[in-house]
C-alpha cells in the first residue's frame, strides 16, 4: 500500500473517452478522486480527459465533453481508464487500440468503466485477466473475446487491470483503489460525502435481469426462479418446484445445467446467500435472524455455506473484513511520477489538470483536510 506520506507526488490518471460514453460512469470514476483530494487537503490524484484528436466527444445522452488533451500529448500517466458506453464495437477505433497498446508497453496500469473493457479486450490487453463489463455487453464480449475471463461482478481488480461495469459501479471500484492507496478511513470518508449507503466490494455481482440471460423462450425456467426468489425463508423442495411448473425433476436439472450452468439446488443456495448478504450489510438483524430469514436451519450451517461461497464469515462480512482471496487482486505497486521514464525535452505544452482548480475551490469547504493520512 502506498500512502501520501510515502510519496507527495500525486497519481495521474488519464480517462480515454469513447464516442457515446456514459456520463454517469465517468463522473462515478472521477468524483471520488476529487473528494479524496479535498478530504486529504492535498493533491493525491490528478486526472486528464483524453480523446484521439482532442476534439469534443459526445456522450450517450447527447452532451459534449471537451477533453483536456489529445492522446498524442505525452502525458506521464500512472493509469489509463477507458470510458465506454453505447455501441462499443462501433466506438473503438484503430487509434484507440494502438495508443492503449503503447500505454501497456510503458507499464501503465489499465482500467475501464461501463463498456470500456471492450476496447482493452480488442487491444489484447485483457487476455488472461478477470474483467467486468456492463451486463448488456456481457454475452457479445464473451463471444468476441473468449480469452478474457469475464465475470458478472460489479468490478474486478486483477493485477494491473481494474474494470467496472456501468452506472455507479465505477464509484465502488475507485473507493476500493483509493482505500488500497491511502487507507480505509479516506475511502469511508468519501463514501459518507457521497451519501453512499455502503462500499460494495469485488464480491458483489451485477443484478442481471434473468430474462436478458435466458430470453423469452424458457418460460418454465423463469417461473421456477421466480418461485425460488419468492420462497427464500422457507425453501421449496426441488420435486415440488418441478410439479408446480409441470416438468420432471430430471428436466428441471437439465434446464438449470444448460442455461444457468449449475444445479437447481446450487442456484437456490446462491439466491439465499445473496439475500443474506444484503440483510447483513443493510439491516441490524442478528446473524441468527438472518440465517432463519434465508432458510438455514442452524447458524453453523449458515456460516459454513456463507464462508464457502463468499470467502468470508457472516460476522466478518458485517465488520467489513475483506475476503481472503482479495490479496491476489492487489494492483501493482505505484511508482511515483509515472512509469514512462523521462519525457523528451521538445514536448508540446502539457495541459493543466482540473484537479488543481477543484482542490483550490475546495479549500473553503468545512471538510477540507478533515482526514489525516
Amino acid at each position: 500500500m502506498t500512502t501520501a506520506n510515502q510519496s507527495p507526488i500525486p497519481q495521474t490518471i488519464g480517462f480515454l473517452l469513447l464516442d457515446n460514453f456514459t456520463l454517469i460512469s465517468l463522473a462515478s470514476a472521477i468524483e471520488p478522486l476529487r473528494m479524496a483530494n479535498q478530504l486529504a487537503g492535498r493533491e493525491l490524484y490528478r486526472w486528464y480527459s483524453l480523446s484521439i484528436d482532442g476534439e469534443p466527444v459526445r456522450a450517450s445522452d447527447g452532451l459534449q465533453v471537451t477533453p483536456d488533451a489529445a492522446i498524442t500529448i505525452p502525458l506521464a500517466l500512472d493509469m489509463v481508464i477507458v470510458c465506454g458506453g453505447v455501441g462499443p464495437s462501433r466506438s473503438v477505433q484503430r487509434e484507440h487500440i494502438t495508443w492503449l497498446q503503447g500505454q501497456a508497453r510503458l507499464s501503465r496500469r489499465l482500467g475501464a468503466v461501463c463498456t470500456g473493457s471492450w476496447a482493452l479486450a480488442r487491444a489484447g490487453l485483457l487476455d488472461g485477466h478477470e474483467a467486468s463489463v456492463h451486463w448488456e455487453c456481457l454475452a457479445a464480449m464473451r463471444e468476441a473475446h473468449p480469452r478474457v475471463a469475464l465475470t458478472t461482478r460489479l468490478f474486478s481488480i486483477d493485477r494491473d487491470r481494474a474494470t467496472a461495469s456501468g452506472g455507479t459501479a465505477p464509484l465502488d471500484m475507485m473507493l476500493n483503489l483509493i482505500g488500497r492507496d491511502h487507507g480505509r478511513e479516506l475511502s469511508a470518508g468519501i463514501s459518507e460525502m457521497f451519501i453512499c449507503e455502503r462500499m460494495r466490494n469485488e464480491q458483489d455481482d451485477q443484478r442481471i435481469p434473468l430474462r436478458h440471460v435466458l430470453g423469452t423462450n424458457q418460460p418454465k425456467l423463469l417461473e421456477i426462479v421466480a418461485l425460488m426468489e419468492a420462497n427464500l425463508e422457507e425453501p421449496i423442495e426441488l420435486d415440488e418446484l418441478a410439479d408446480y411448473v409441470g416438468v420432471s425433476r430430471r428436466q428441471l436439472e437439465r434446464l438449470f445445467q444448460r442455461y444457468l450452468h449449475c444445479s437447481p439446488s446450487r442456484y437456490y443456495l446462491k439466491l439465499r446467500l445473496t439475500r443474506a448478504r444484503q440483510l447483513l450489510k443493510q439491516t441490524a438483524m442478528s446473524i441468527i435472524e438472518v440465517a432463519s430469514a434465508c432458510g438455514f436451519v442452524s447458524t453453523p450451517h449458515f456460516s459454513k455455506c456463507y464462508r464457502e461461497y463468499f470467502g468470508v464469515t457472516p460476522r466478518d462480512e458485517r465488520l467489513g473484513v475483506a475476503p481472503h482471496a482479495a490479496s491476489r487482486h492487489q494492483l501493482a505497486s505505484y511508482v511515483p511520477g509515472g512509469m514512462a521514464g523521462v519525457l523528451p525535452a521538445n514536448v508540446p505544452e502539457l495541459p493543466v489538470s482540473c484537479a488543481i482548480l477543484a482542490l483550490s475551490q475546495a479549500k473553503g469547504e468545512p471538510t477540507y483536510a478533515s482526514v489525516r493520512l
